[in-house]
């Protein structure tokens, strides 16, 4: 799976080194991923997302059931993966 917010679409971007030599490299500056269980209350189940900590303010702001369907209608979210208990 990469690594993609599931709700802000946020992923990796890529920079510089500051390293005050002349060799000059990139690196990759990634987000602060993890991976959260919510109780969907509209769906009555159990989903499992990989969210950044900004998605987790998004979550929280707005809602789960509004912030999953901003989600699918900008592409960010395709799918959603469901716990059993």
């Amino acid at each position: 799976m990469s690594k993609i917010c599931q709700i802000t679409g946020k992923k990796a971007m890529g920079g510089n080194n500051v390293s005050h030599s002349k060799r000059r490299t990139k690196r990759k500056f990634n987000v602060n991923l993890f991976t959260k269980k919510f109780f969907w209350v509209e769906e009555q189940a159990w989903i499992l997302l990989t969210i950044s900590a900004n998605g987790l303010r998004t979550i929280n702001k707005n809602g789960l059931d509004a912030a999953i369907k901003e989600a699918v209608k900008k592409g960010y979210l395709t799918e959603i993966k469901y716990l059993e208990f």
